[in-house]
């Protein structure tokens, strides 16, 4: 079941301005997680107002677990690259701000305040911030205030998380762990992911499919599958750091045009019309890199 649809999606901010997105058409399933790469002003971040109801489209329709998208939408969380946490309310405050916030649970939050704080502190237990509940945001790190903030994310159950760039403002060795950190929760318990990303050695990590978008007017250029073994196929314990893996699996691609754990394997051709459509999103790297997706 697809929970996710764009059908043939253009938008324009204002009247007159020109395109950020145009004729884009996707679909994301129930408990699959898409990654979405491009260029900076591809309209990434756009398709997420279209998503969650912040923004009409100019031409075209968006549906959500079935039923157009026509305002604001509850049962979206939200991660950005900025945590965003209240700085005069605690970590656990800070996470369960959308109980308070959304119909379904705002009701009755004070009559069920004990077992909504026992759902955050879990929350907070299973990204490594057991302890952190009675600190503020200035007595984090960063990575520790983006857990927060993807803890509040997840806090009232959404059907779909949307995830905006939430881990470009981190050092590389925080993100990738925080990479770790939310693959571990999907494969926990699966939900809906969408993530928008400059990174395509993240996006290769944790996403099951990746759309490529050109410069703006945003279009999609590419919907690739990720062929990549899972996590469950690692040597156990793993030699490197996994992302640092996909990252060799992907160069060693690129050079070679061979599967690096598959050295019998042919060469994979290139496609010059593909590498050039999406020159702008990093060039050969991001061509390179689609050499390890099968085609769709």
């Amino acid at each position: 079941m697809n929970l996710v649809e764009f059908e043939n999606v253009s938008m324009r901010y204002g009247e007159d301005g020109p395109l950020a997105i145009e004729n884009i058409s996707l679909s994301v399933k129930e408990n699959e997680f898409v990654a979405v790469v491009g260029p900076s002003g591809c309209g990434k971040s756009t398709l997420m107002k279209l998503v969650t109801g912040l923004a009409p489209p100019s031409d075209g329709y968006v549906y959500l677990g079935g039923k157009q998208v026509a305002g604001p939408q509850k049962g979206v969380g939200m991660a950005f690259q900025a945590s965003n946490l209240l700085p005069w309310r605690t970590t656990l405050e800070n996470v369960l701000l959308p109980l308070e916030i959304v119909a379904e649970y705002r009701h009755k939050f004070r009559r069920e305040k004990t077992q909504f704080e026992e759902l955050g502190r879990a929350l907070l237990k299973r990204v490594g911030l057991a302890g952190c509940e009675h600190k503020y945001p200035w007595e984090l790190s960063g990575g520790m205030q983006q857990r927060a903030s993807i803890c509040r994310a997840l806090i009232h159950r959404p059907s779909l998380l949307m995830l905006d760039e939430p881990f470009g403002a981190l050092d590389a060795f925080t993100r990738e762990e925080l990479w770790c950190m939310v693959r571990d929760l999907w494969q926990e318990e699966p939900f809906t992911v969408v993530l928008v990303t400059h990174d395509l050695r993240e996006a290769v990590f944790l996403a099951d499919t990746v759309y490529v978008m050109s410069k703006g007017p945003g279009r999609i250029l590419v919907r690739k599958p990720v062929n990549l073994p899972g996590p469950e196929s690692f040597p156990s314990p793993t030699p490197i750091p996994l992302p640092t893996w996909c990252s060799n699996y992907v160069t060693t691609l690129a050079e070679s045009g061979r599967d690096p754990d598959d050295p019998g394997s042919a060469q994979t051709p290139v496609d010059e019309s593909l590498a050039l459509a999406i020159a702008p999103v990093s060039g050969a790297v991001l061509g390179a890199a689609l050499l390890c997706f099968p085609d769709s």
